[in-house]
């Protein structure tokens, strides 16, 4: 089956990504982001390198210095490739960005259904092409707002691909309300996202299991209300809740909802 769903929304995102870009100075394209050692350009170099990959460009044979935030052969490569763009212009990634973008754009909306059905490695482990382009959604949105939030531009936070991540960021609550935050059997922590993507979310320990559920208990045991830009710093690990206090808000148990929202980073 081609996943027509999932390219729709990696051409909102690639649009989306293109309309920033067209807006910002080279003073921004080198102001720092939320992601250790990168600028607003390395984000975006970050995406350039993966789609040209994929869509038939050769990847760089440049070696990046040893930098102490990357820690894995995956982080390597990466940043072999973030690298050997930094001494171009923001404009000249950009540049390169739509080029390759239209080219992956095209591969996509006229491949086979034997491209999507391949087994691959993913990120969550061996699955198929299609699998994997349902987390480059959500690699593609997450860093345009990490690009954002560095420029002070908000933006997309609402529509198909924003839905589309918050909602697998929210499939891993059920480890942070249980496993790291111990909640007790039988409570329950409910987290209402507000503004662009609304979510109320229902976790409830349920022998010994958490577990999302639609109804919400009488006297749930914590309630954490923030909006979807908040929650997605959080569960992206951008920014802890320390830095973000003044934009959630806690009732019932204030302590272990701070438990809760100090353990929500799902991208380790």
């Amino acid at each position: 089956m081609i996943p027509h769903d999932t390219i729709d929304k990696l051409a909102l995102c690639f649009a989306s990504l293109s309309e920033l870009g067209a807006q910002l100075t080279e003073a921004q394209w080198k102001l720092p982001s939320d992601c250790p050692g990168w600028s607003v350009q390395d984000n975006l170099s970050h995406i350039v390198a993966y789609e040209s990959a994929e869509s038939g460009g050769a990847r760089t044979t440049h070696q990046a210095p040893k930098f102490d935030y990357v820690r894995n052969p995956i982080g390597e490569a990466n940043e072999n490739e973030i690298d050997s763009r930094r001494s171009l212009s923001g404009a000249q990634v950009l540049a390169e960005w739509n080029e390759v973008a239209a080219r992956r754009l095209n591969f996509l909306r006229t491949a086979n259904e034997s491209y999507f059905a391949k087994e691959v490695m993913t990120p969550n482990g061996p699955g198929t092409t299609a699998d994997f382009l349902h987390i480059r959604v959500l690699d593609c949105w997450v860093h345009e707002q990490d690009m954002r939030r560095a420029v002070g531009i908000p933006g997309h936070l609402s529509g198909a691909a924003a839905e589309h991540t918050i909602d697998r960021l929210i499939r891993t609550v059920p480890i942070v309300v249980g496993k790291r935050a111990a909640t007790p059997g039988g409570q329950s922590v409910v987290i209402d996202i507000t503004g662009g993507v609304p979510r109320h979310i229902v976790c409830t320990i349920v022998d010994g299991r958490a577990a999302l559920v639609k109804e919400e208990p009488e006297a749930p045991l914590s309630r954490i209300t923030l909006d979807t830009a908040t929650f997605l710093a959080l569960a992206t690990g951008r920014q802890t809740d320390q830095q973000l206090a003044d934009k959630i808000t806690y009732s019932g148990d204030g302590e272990h909802g701070r438990k809760v929202t100090s353990a929500l980073n799902m991208m380790i």
